[in-house]
């Protein structure tokens, strides 16, 4: 059986462990979750760098900090074996954690790379200790760590690998230390890559001067010429894991056409994104998993298709009673008190310009008149900006703005501080709408709306990413835009989410409950066996891995 060795940025393993930041790393822990479940040989390699915890006042300002913790204490076991890597002029000594994922059937071993060594300087100590932080010279200094690094501290431990899967282009200099050992034909044969964005940023690019600096002696070491591996005079690991992978993949139909467009001649494929179906499951929809399907969903969740003879009030009375808890939930954390038969939507992701935390305020007095209307509505946001994102801070200010001009209205707006896996878990099984308003094409795939479809909760959404291949109108939810890239502005698309609200979805929760508790069930019935993380797994293992 070949061993596959898998590379990420970060990786998130478990609720209170904060080595990810978001889509990116959450996607990475539902991947490994998989293949221990399916009992694959993978080892993944990481960073031991954490994630602020967000902080945010009553005006909606946001400040970061990074708390102190023990991976002891949360299950890493300390390696007795240290590799170091050349950067600049200095040997940077670092050592690994392991963490194991237990899965059903298998168990996944992940090293996690940490520069705080006794033999490095203060500095350098801290080169591993926070995620996408500092400057480009720091993410750079974290990217030799994880490439170059991680390589090494595989070959230390005497892994035999078949393949390397870099996930996103952060680790692509592995394929720098693998060239070493092999040609470049050899070499790249054995390399998967997997692309998750098609916006700009997030593609790190770092100038030939800097990476002089930096990997200067250890290209003259291994005899390469810096220019074999620049790109219009740039180090872009996007390029870099391009030019040498044999299988290239977006992680949704939509962005694989959208890639193929940004870097043209590349074969690139489609892998969609999927999400682990037990971790995101709440307790009580699997109560009834468990009841009318024994344990076949656990091993096969594609037998997720058989659940249209599970009694519809069933699925909705488990829904009921995890919104109970988010209620219960959210009066603790913030004091404010929501109503468990009001109508709930949730919109929760990074605060970012191209996501559009604003798009459903763009009318606020038709949105209170729809309300006035229909019924009563309550909106709870949750998400962070990036440290040095201004649009975005300005983007979660103006939410807090928007909650006290609707206060007294028949619209309640809620803010959750710290947007974790913790509190995704309480969203994506509780509220009754997922709402999802990115500008098409920015959202490569997006996995928070299939967590919900897990649960029973139908997505309103822009038809960008995996929606696109999701999307049944009034089966499974409920659409903004249309399937060809977007021509309309935000007027018109905010226009189209009152319509929707207005005319399909809130009459239809109000007024004809059998109805909605239907597209409860489809949601589950058609989303749930595609959009799961052991179907991906297979499909990286058919198409890539073997």
């Amino acid at each position: 059986m070949k061993k596959i060795a898998y590379f990420s940025m970060e990786i998130a393993v478990s609720e209170n462990i904060p080595t990810y930041v978001g889509g990116l790393g959450v996607l990475a822990g539902d991947t490994i979750r998989s293949l221990a479940d399916l009992n694959f040989p993978v080892v993944g390699c990481t960073l031991l760098a954490s994630h602020f915890t967000q902080k945010v006042d009553k005006d909606g300002n946001q400040t970061e900090i990074y708390n102190e913790w023990n991976p002891k204490e949360l299950g890493f076991k300390l390696l007795n074996k240290k590799i170091n890597v050349e950067i600049g002029e200095e040997n940077i000594f670092i050592k690994a954690w392991k963490y194991d994922v237990v899965g059903v059937k298998g168990v996944v071993p992940i090293y996690f790379l940490d520069s705080d060594c006794e033999e490095n300087n203060f500095e350098n100590r801290k080169l591993t200790s926070k995620l996408y932080f500092g400057n480009r010279e720091h993410r750079l200094k974290q990217e030799i760590i994880l490439g170059i690094g991680g390589f090494r501290l595989l070959k230390a431990l005497n892994y035999k690998i078949d393949k390397y899967h870099l996930n996103e282009g952060h680790s692509a200099l592995a394929i720098l230390e693998f060239l070493k050992e092999c040609n470049k034909p050899e070499c790249k044969k054995r390399i998967i890559f997997t692309t998750h964005t098609p916006v700009p940023a997030g593609h790190d690019r770092f100038d030939k001067a800097l990476v002089q600096q930096l990997l200067g002696k250890y290209l003259k070491e291994a005899n390469y010429k810096i220019n074999d591996f620049l790109f219009k005079n740039e180090l872009n690991m996007t390029y870099l894991a391009l030019n040498n992978s044999d299988h290239i993949n977006g992680v949704a139909i939509k962005h694989k056409e959208v890639s193929r467009g940004m870097f043209f001649g590349y074969p690139i494929e489609s892998i969609t994104n999927g999400v682990h179906h037990l971790f995101w499951t709440s307790k009580y929809m699997q109560d009834v998993f468990n009841k009318y399907l024994d344990i076949s969903w656990i091993e096969t969740p594609s037998s997720l298709r058989y659940i249209f003879s599970i009694p519809q009030n069933e699925i909705f009375n488990a829904h009921q009673k995890t919104k109970k808890e988010l209620i219960d939930f959210i009066k603790k954390e913030t004091k404010e008190e929501l109503n468990e038969n009001v109508f709930t939507i949730a919109w929760a992701r990074r605060f970012t310009l191209y996501k559009r935390a604003y798009l459903i305020f763009m009318n606020i007095e038709r949105l209170k008149q729809i309300a006035e209307k229909i019924g009563p509505m309550q909106i709870i946001f949750a998400g962070e900006s990036a440290i040095d994102d201004l649009q975005g801070k300005e983007n979660l200010r103006y939410v807090f703005q928007v909650k006290k001009m609707l206060e007294g209205s028949k619209i309640k707006i809620v803010f959750l501080e710290n947007y974790n896996i913790s509190i995704a878990k309480k969203l994506v099984s509780g509220v009754d709408l997922w709402l999802n308003t990115p500008q098409i094409p920015l959202e490569a795939s997006g996995t928070s709306g299939m967590k919900a479809a897990f649960n029973g909760i139908p997505s309103l959404s822009s038809l960008d990413g995996w929606w696109l291949e999701g999307h049944i109108e009034n089966v499974t939810g409920w659409s903004i835009g249309k399937r060809e890239e977007n021509t309309k502005s935000d007027y018109d698309e905010s226009d189209e989410l009152y319509n929707k609200l207005e005319h399909s979805i809130l009459p239809v929760y109000y007024n004809q409950k059998e109805n909605w508790q239907k597209i409860m069930l489809s949601t589950i019935m058609i989303n749930g066996p595609m959009f799961n993380s052991h179907r991906m797994a297979k499909e990286y293992i058919l198409d890539s891995y073997l």
